[in-house]
């Protein structure tokens, strides 16, 4: 009787582990199809229904990438996502979550850099094709403007770093990824 106690306890906790990832997984892909301008990637982060809060801009999930991409190809060259800490709380087919982001985009004059902290407030719930992003609320905590000249000087171009595109000629699509996959540098 123990050992059937045991595997419903490691069931639940397999499954408890499988559900954080696949949830992680989302908010992440929607990190990279906003970074990439990836306007399906970021839609499969959404259920159709799902509500997006940024600010006052408030947009249907399978419209988010329509306003979004334009909106950061307006002020910037190339911006990342960076998802840090992560919290969760799951209810059957139901997650909160909390998560950091970090956000920082190179400005049009590919001189200065803008650096957003914030989080993301999300209800994910758990569908037919996963989980999914029902309702996200944005939140900025601290915001500043920063020094980006160095990404022009020759101390730094001449290092050869590979440079990411917003599209899916980014060699982070490249399968497989190689030394010779053509990637633009800096």
């Amino acid at each position: 009787m123990s050992s059937d106690i045991d595997l419903e306890a490691l069931a639940s906790d397999v499954r408890h582990l499988k559900d954080r990832a696949e949830i992680l997984d989302c908010i992440a892909r929607h990190a990279r199809g906003c970074d990439r301008h990836d306007d399906d990637l970021i839609t499969s982060a959404y259920l159709a229904d799902a509500v997006d809060e940024h600010g006052h801009a408030t947009n249907r999930g399978d419209e988010y990438a329509a306003w979004i991409n334009p909106a950061h190809a307006a002020t910037s060259k190339v911006h990342t996502h960076n998802v840090t800490t992560h919290t969760c709380d799951i209810d059957g087919d139901v997650a909160h979550c909390d998560s950091y982001v970090i956000v920082v985009l190179l400005g049009s004059d590919g001189r200065t850099a803008q650096f957003i902290s914030g989080r993301y407030l999300d209800r994910l719930e758990r569908g037919e094709d996963g989980w999914r992003i029902a309702l996200r609320r944005s939140t900025v905590e601290v915001m500043f403007i920063a020094d980006a000249s160095v990404l022009s000087s020759s101390f730094f171009t001449d290092q050869g770093y590979v440079r990411g595109t917003r599209d899916r000629d980014d060699p982070s699509y490249a399968r497989p990824l190689t030394l010779d996959t053509p990637a633009l540098r800096w």
